[in-house]
């Protein structure tokens, strides 16, 4: 049922003392670059509509509200960096 490697999927298993691939320079940048998304998509989603232009085609409101979310599991991320928490 386990398979050969020890674990449910094909892959063998993971050794616990590798370091993250997503060291604090990488999650900093990418909490920059969600927070200026979410600011960006905020602001073209809160201008009103111009019936004459047609329907907008891009849901601002949900890129927002998307970037948004990942951008609160990133600063999760960056404080367990921070912290250190989780390591062994």
């Amino acid at each position: 049922m386990n398979g050969s490697a020890g674990g449910w999927l094909p892959f063998a298993p993971c050794a616990c003392d590798t370091a993250s691939q997503m060291d604090m320079s990488l999650t900093i940048g990418l909490s920059a670059g969600l927070a200026a998304l979410a600011a960006f998509a905020g602001w073209r989603g809160a201008r009103p509509p111009n019936p004459h232009k047609g329907p907008r085609l891009m849901p601002w409101r949900f890129i927002m509200l998307a970037a948004a979310a990942c951008l609160v599991f990133v600063l999760g991320h960056l404080v367990q960096i921070l912290t250190g928490a989780g390591q062994a």
